[in-house]
């Protein structure tokens, strides 16, 4: 006799790929100038999407009865230190229909560090975006209310960029004493 939790797994494997397949052919369907590559790593999907277009994008994907990406679990930043398209925005949703997870990625320039808000799409977007501005100083466009959440206003600085200095910025914000 069969192992059940063997077949319980193959199923899902198979579900899961079904699902892989099916977000696939949509995306591609309908935003195939849109996508600028797609990777898998140990079962789970990227998709990277071209700026411009992540807002429509994510709006298919909520939208989409089929495919109801209904939750935005997080919103963060990422620095690649490297020339060009050196951060990342990166959205992770989720489905609760399929439990299919899905991560959508947006490389922004150094020079122009600008994406629009998905606070349209989910209003629980809006915190996350406040955190990437203030920690890597991505400026999300069309965002309600965009200001910094840990920094002060007037620090000009970003403390998850890599090029910020380790031991902080010398007499730039009172330190607790010893």
């Amino acid at each position: 006799m069969k192992n059940p939790d063997n077949r319980k797994k193959s199923i899902y494997k198979i579900l899961l790929e079904f699902m892989k397949e099916k977000l696939l052919n949509k995306l591609n369907t309908h935003f195939k100038d849109s996508i600028e590559s797609v990777n898998e790593f140990r079962n789970e999907l990227t998709v990277f999407i071209k700026k411009n277009d992540i807002v429509k994008v994510c709006q298919f994907l909520r939208d989409d009865d089929e495919l109801r990406f209904d939750s935005l679990r997080d919103v963060c930043g990422a620095d690649q230190n490297k020339t060009g398209d050196r951060y990342e925005v990166i959205y992770n949703l989720y489905s609760l229909k399929n439990k299919f997870r899905l991560r959508l990625k947006v490389r922004i320039e150094e020079e122009n560090p600008h994406v629009p808000s998905v606070t349209s799409v989910w209003p629980t977007a809006d915190f996350e975006e406040r955190e990437t501005y203030d920690m890597f100083g991505i400026i999300f466009e069309g965002h309600p209310d965009l200001r910094r959440v840990y920094m002060p206003e007037e620090f000009e600085y970003h403390p998850l960029r890599k090029d910020f200095p380790l031991m902080g910025i010398p007499g730039s914000l009172p330190l607790p004493r010893k």
